[in-house]
């Protein structure tokens, strides 16, 4: 029997080192293989990634990819979690979210693994009349409630607390948030409201009712309007100081003022992104803090939410794996709490099913997949702490451009942030059109006979202020001029796809097209001949050798046929007859909208 070293660390020792350089050159021989010829750290900045706020992502962290110390759990500067114990004793929060007064949905969740209420009250949500009938049976002393009231917030902050009184609720075991937000209200809305009931709420708060917090700083109105990670950062930092200059000049003290604070975060199916985003928050927030003189107050609470971004209406099935992504990267993230917006969220009102799969997706992280027993899992990684420093960093700028600006209030005023935002997503959307950026079931994969999910219409959402923005929402426009056409004559716009020669010539590009014009809500027909296929356009699929030998006559013959116009998948040559040609990268959105228009499909 062989004994092995008590160290493991000499079969190591067996392999010779590898350096950077022998990486990059193997690096550079494939790149070679596919028509790229480039060398050196040419050849690794091939296989980066941009993301947005000017970062990249490599394809290989080492070592020498320093960062800033991330300190301990629970410790300034809090990148690796607000407590020491992080979420290791029960989980994060399980916040479901509800905008009726639908108080056997309520119970519901929280009789399955909900652990917190977030309630949408007043304008777009349970009147504030209604809570008291909302809340009726919920053990108010146990399941924390975090109000959502926008202008209504101080009439609904007061029927809350009159509700504890009732029901008999000390006061230092109230647990919630009164949901206060000025400045995030006037992003949603246009519509400012006096921070001066803020004030008396905070201090009520800070004075009387300990578990109890009154402001919530939102950072998702940014994000709904396309903003990028870095963007969301300043703006919440921003707002943050907007709020820490409010409470101490009402009288609080710094401590009590950032004691008075939570921040809401999106989640997205980027894990690591969402993953470095949270670290790099808390990061922040203890740095404003310590400058503020009060290191010790700079443990950022945080609430994350799937993204309503990335939400998409058609095969809002892919949506249950969207969040159960994002839901994992806010765990690992360190979020205390987590809301997973339902599969349905886009369409209406969700079902009892939908709210089931939301709470379950944390409660199956939790106690089956076990996240929340490692406190920041992610730490040690040398590409998370490399991101989270560059996205802090990133962060840190728009933050002090805000700043430049004379502070959140007045860029949101004079529509400078607007048009930040704007910008960011525009370049944005052009990687959706191009499907650099793809969303399965939509732009990728799509399935035109899907029956189509349908929900009771949600209460009418405030609006007036900064737009709100989704993935799916050009290929939507395009889907349902396709779904008018097919109320209309009982058939889809389609468009025939001329397989040349065997399978492994025209495979590939034949899938290609085919999802492609899917996409549009038009319909490829790959049976058949031109003549019976009820199309009056064609695209031609094949591999560049038959398309030299076969476009131009096939092309011609298909316009005898009565074809209209004739495309091509693959990249634009010289091929009489052919009209147009679509490929990897082309503007798909373009593209249809253009071919539906040429189909009378208005």
């Amino acid at each position: 029997m062989t004994v092995l070293p008590d160290d493991g660390l000499e079969l190591a020792a067996e392999f010779p080192d590898v350096s950077h350089e022998q990486w990059q050159r193997l690096v550079a021989g494939v790149l070679r293989k596919s028509g790229k010829d480039v060398e050196g750290a040419q050849a690794e900045e091939a296989l980066s990634t941009a993301l947005e706020d000017g970062l990249r992502t490599r394809p290989l962290y080492t070592a020498h990819d320093t960062a800033p110390t991330p300190g301990l759990p629970g410790f300034a500067p809090f990148v690796r979690g607000s407590r020491a114990e992080g979420n290791t004793v029960g989980g994060w929060d399980v916040r479901q979210r509800h905008t009726t007064a639908d108080g056997a949905a309520i119970l519901t969740d929280l009789e399955n693994g909900v652990t917190s209420l977030w309630l949408a009250v007043g304008e777009g949500g349970i009147p504030v009349a209604s809570l008291g009938g909302a809340l009726d049976g919920v053990y108010l002393d146990l399941a924390p409630v975090v109000l959502d009231a926008g202008r209504d917030v101080e009439p609904a902050a007061r029927e809350l607390l009159r509700l504890y009184e009732e029901r008999g609720v000390a006061k230092d075991v109230a647990r919630g948030n009164l949901g206060a937000d000025p400045l995030g209200h006037e992003a949603r809305t246009g519509q400012s409201y006096d921070f001066a009931q803020v004030a008396g709420l905070a201090r009520l708060c800070a004075e009387e009712y300990p578990g109890l917090r009154a402001l919530t700083v939102d950072a998702l109105p940014y994000h709904e309007a396309g903003g990028s990670a870095a963007q969301e950062l300043g703006c919440s930092l921003a707002t943050g100081v907007a709020y820490l200059r409010e409470l101490t000049e009402a009288g609080l003290s710094v401590e009590e003022a950032c004691g008075q604070l939570e921040f809401r975060y999106s989640a997205t199916a980027d894990q690591f992104l969402t993953i470095a985003k949270l670290r790099a928050a808390r990061r922040l927030w203890a740095r404003v803090a310590e400058v503020c003189g009060a290191p010790a107050a700079g443990a950022q609470v945080q609430h994350a939410v799937t993204s309503p971004v990335m939400m998409t209406r058609r095969d809002p099935w892919v949506n249950m794996l969207r969040a159960t992504i994002a839901t994992l990267a806010a765990g690992a993230g360190g979020a205390d709490s987590v809301t997973v917006l339902p599969f349905d969220h886009a369409l209406g009102l969700p079902d009892a099913f939908a709210r089931r799969i939301s709470r379950n997706t944390s409660t199956i992280l939790i106690e089956e997949s076990h996240l929340a027993r490692v406190i920041d899992p992610a730490g040690g990684s040398w590409y998370v702490e490399r991101l989270t420093d560059e996205l802090a960093q990133a962060g840190w700028e728009f933050f002090q451009r805000i700043e430049r600006g004379g502070g959140l209030a007045d860029v949101l005023r004079s529509g400078q942030l607007g048009q930040d935002l704007a910008d960011t997503w525009q370049a944005r959307s052009a990687k959706l059109a191009k499907r650099r950026e793809p969303v399965t079931g939509v732009s990728e994969f799509p399935h035109l006979a899907e029956k189509p999910v349908e929900r009771r219409p949600a209460p009418e959402t405030p609006s007036g202020g900064l737009p709100r923005v989704r993935r799916d929402e050009a290929y939507e426009e395009l889907r349902a001029r396709s779904d008018a056409h097919l109320a209309a004559t009982g058939s889809r716009p389609r468009i025939f796809l001329a397989a040349l020669g065997p399978a492994a010539a025209h495979t590939a590009r034949l899938t290609f097209a085919s999802n492609l014009f899917q996409a549009g809500g038009i319909e490829p027909v790959t049976e058949g001949t031109f003549e019976d296929s009820g199309a009056t356009e064609v695209c031609l699929c094949s591999s560049d050798a038959l398309y030299e030998e076969q476009a131009a006559t096939v092309a011609a013959e298909l316009k005898a046929a009565g074809a209209s116009h004739v495309s091509l998948a693959g990249r634009p040559g010289q091929y009489p007859g052919v009209d147009a040609y679509v490929f990897a990268g082309c503007d798909a959105v373009a593209v249809l909208s253009a071919t539906l228009d040429r189909m009378g499909v208005s």
